[in-house]
């Protein structure tokens, strides 16, 4: 192989990275406009930034405000966008109705601060996430249902949560610690992923109320 056909690889690679890239940075900014002019559809003063994530990758920071000028933040992941603006029949309103949700505290309400060590981690853990998750779980399947934490050879320490009267199939969904810490860190309700979960277990053994 020649240093000529050498460099030719190396600069059609190149170009194909570029192109890729630049491909994805349309995406990530048609996203973007995308919900502004879903949330736009329901409030006046909307405003949004994209944020890089070492883990999750682009994620979508909105806020908007109320008729008092209080603001309300939430975020969204590249992947839940796409596939709502791509299989919804009406994203604005699932978007606009984490809003809604966060308006019923007075005052605005901003992204909560990251744990800066593992000692904040534990606490915000400890004290609210887990808390949270058991008290949803209780109040939506009031009947006998396991909840609580568990650990994963893959990903670690998860919140996992089932019927222990299914014996056959698949009876519990469990989600990573580190995603539901930061749905909460977005403003998000991580119990949300889970009741769905047991919701879809539910339905899949035809068991749906």
């Amino acid at each position: 192989m020649t240093n000529e056909t050498k460099n030719n690889e190396t600069t059609n690679n190149s170009n194909e990275e570029t192109a890729s890239a630049e491909k994805f940075t349309e995406l990530v900014n048609a996203v973007h406009h995308n919900g502004l002019v879903a949330l736009r559809r329901y409030y006046n003063d909307v405003q949004g930034q994209v944020l890089n994530h070492e883990v999750y990758g682009p994620i979508f920071i909105y806020q908007v405000k109320d008729e008092s000028n209080d603001g309300y933040v939430c975020g969204f992941f590249l992947r839940e966008l796409i596939e709502k603006f791509q299989s919804s029949d009406k994203p604005e309103q699932w978007m606009a109705s984490f809003f809604v949700e966060l308006m019923k505290t007075k005052g605005g309400k901003l992204l909560p601060k990251s744990p800066e060590n593992e000692d904040e981690a534990k606490a915000l853990i400890d004290q609210v996430l887990i808390p949270q998750c058991l008290a949803a779980v209780q109040e939506e399947f009031p009947e006998h249902v396991h909840a609580g934490l568990d650990w994963n050879e893959e990903h670690g320490p998860v919140f996992e949560a089932g019927f222990p009267s299914i014996i056959e199939g698949n009876n519990t969904c469990a989600f990573p610690i580190h995603f539901l810490m930061m749905q909460l860190l977005l403003n998000r309700d991580p119990a949300d992923l889970i009741l769905e979960g047991l919701y879809k277990i539910q339905e899949d053994h035809g068991l749906e109320v």
